[in-house]
């Protein structure tokens, strides 16, 4: 996996890691704060309704309910509004804290109510359920007028559920004023009994208990307090917010994350950034030898391979640098040994200035400055600053230049030279540099192919490209000199001879023009057969 993948899948990571945390944070506490204030309300709920029914099922009225209601909002925090069914406000915890009351919230109103849940208990005899509900319909009566006395009088009102579900009413110190109750004394009991009668008609038992509580509610709705609406809250109350330890821990968390992949990141960067540093350096300081460790297939990993192809190549061409040092020490210092040792015997008289030895003194002379061009128009070609002027260029008219050109040189070593150019073929090149190359190729053929040899020029179109070769008949070159062909100063003569002429710097000059030329030369040879150098360029159509 590259760098860049490797960087974007761990931000990736992070960033995830902290959406997912932060979203798994969120809806697990915003849903536990949800479900717990739920069921806070629900309890709140329940024990303002729970507390407002006992109040109103012991007491028989509403009057004095307002220090309860104060008390129920100051425990639940709730902020309670309590109204009759016909819309009569009874108690606002707003108004009995003094705080001017608020608009209340949208949520509805819960309904209390007050009056007993009648028991029946099961028997076969449905007239004694029947009777059982007038006598509960007259202890309701009594009980409701009695402590509705005993709370106006100001008296600590008490009451339980009897076996009917009808309120016992006690009180600590109850006033002479209101009269204990006395259910018998209903005058109310004949027409209970006769609204009750017809349930003992009903089909079935469970039809004749509903009918029993419904005519048990009717009877004493003109009885008991009257139902109440509660609202609780008020508009624009904000909701419970989320607890900050819990996101606080997770950005930590998340942080913690972050940090920990921006030092691995870091550590896989500059760990081989470091490498490379400390190998530039030594580099620069002529530590051609050093390299860097390369693992991986990544940028930093192809970073360090272009770094040692680098340090390879400055090494490589610190090694040609000093070859060609040795090579050219090598080349100047015999002759200009011979040439200094001439000029001395001249000088002192040991040797007479004869035409001949002057003539010999000059042609060594002309090798040297030939060597030194040649060293130029090389070193101009490897720094890419050789000019070239290009046109259209006829291989074959070069060839038959090249073959006139040589023709003396040919004749004189009894070889024969000819060219073949089956049709034309052109190219786009710079006619004298290409000259050069081929002078040069047709030189080191003629040197290398004895008397009744022969050296073929031949030009040919060959899959839209144009092929130049020279062949000639000499002795050949053995197959492991072959890669040392171009190198500078390199002879097949092993005892770096002149009776064959040539610098050793021709081939390195041909190859670097043709290269120029945007094409490639290569070499074919046989010992005993021959030799083929072939030049391949970029034909015009």
């Amino acid at each position: 996996m590259s760098f860049r993948l490797r960087v974007l899948a761990l931000l990736a990571l992070i960033a995830l890691t902290a959406t997912g945390a932060t979203a798994w944070l969120t809806l697990r506490q915003a849903t536990s704060q949800v479900k717990e204030s739920v069921a806070a309300g629900r309890q709140d709920v329940s024990r303002i309704t729970e507390a407002l029914r006992s109040y109103g099922f012991a007491h028989g009225t509403w009057d004095g309910v307002s220090p309860t209601v104060r008390t129920l909002a100051k425990d639940t925090g709730q902020r309670i509004r309590v109204v009759t069914d016909n819309d009569v406000l009874l108690a606002d915890s707003d108004a009995l804290t003094g705080r001017t009351p608020r608009e209340p919230g949208g949520q509805p109103p819960v309904v209390v109510d007050p009056r007993p849940q009648l028991r029946i208990p099961a028997g076969p005899v449905r007239r004694a359920s029947v009777k059982r509900t007038v006598t509960a319909l007259a202890e309701y009566r009594s009980a409701v007028t009695y402590a509705a006395c005993l709370t106006r009088a100001g008296a600590t009102v008490t009451a339980r559920p009897d076996a009917l579900g009808i309120p016992r009413v006690t009180a600590d110190r109850p006033p002479a004023s209101c009269a204990a109750p006395d259910p018998g004394a209903d005058p109310h009991a004949g027409q209970d009994h006769e609204a009750l009668t017809p349930c003992a008609d009903e089909s079935t038992d469970k039809r004749f208990t509903a009918c029993l509580r419904r005519v048990f509610t009717e009877r004493t709705a003109t009885l008991a307090p009257p139902r109440l609406q509660v609202a609780l809250g008020f508009r624009g109350e904000a909701p419970a917010g989320l607890a900050a330890a819990p996101t606080v821990a997770v950005a930590a968390g998340v942080a913690l994350v972050a940090v920990l992949g921006a030092l691995l990141l870091s550590r896989a960067v500059l760990r081989p950034v470091r490498a490379l540093t400390s190998a530039a350096r030594g580099l620069g300081e002529g530590e051609l030898a050093r390299r860097v460790p390369v693992s991986g297939r990544d940028e930093i990993a192809e970073l360090g391979r272009a770094f040692n192809r680098m340090a390879e190549s400055l090494q490589s061409a610190e090694e040609r640098q000093r070859r060609l040092t040795g090579d050219i020490a090598h080349e100047l210092r015999t002759p200009l040994a011979n040439l200094r040792g001439y000029l001395e015997a001249l000088r002192d008289g040991v040797v007479d200035a004869s035409p001949e030895l002057l003539d010999s003194l000059h042609e060594e002379a002309l090798l040297q400055q030939r060597i030194v061009d040649d060293l130029q128009d090389l070193a101009l070609a490897e720094a890419g600053a050789l000019t070239y002027h290009r046109a259209d260029v006829g291989l074959g008219d070069l060839l038959e230049a090249a073959r006139t050109a040589h023709a003396a040189q040919a004749e004189a070593a009894g070889v024969t030279l000819r060219t073949r150019v089956p049709y034309p073929v052109h190219v786009h090149a710079d006619a004298d540099r290409l000259r050069q190359v081929v002078g040069n190729l047709v030189g080191n053929a003629l040197r290398a192919t004895p008397a009744g040899g022969t050296v073929t020029l031949f030009a040919e179109r060959r899959d839209g490209a144009a092929v130049l070769r020279v062949t000639d008949t000499g002795k050949g070159i053995p197959a492991e000199q072959l890669p040392h062909l171009f190198d500078r100063f390199w002879r097949a003569d092993a005892a770096r001879g002149r009776a064959t002429g040539g610098s050793g710097l021709g081939l390195s000059i041909a190859r670097q023009i043709v290269r120029d030329h945007g094409g490639r030369v290569e070499v074919e040879s046989e010992v005993g057969a021959g030799t083929t150098f072939t030049v391949t360029l970029a034909a015009l159509t």
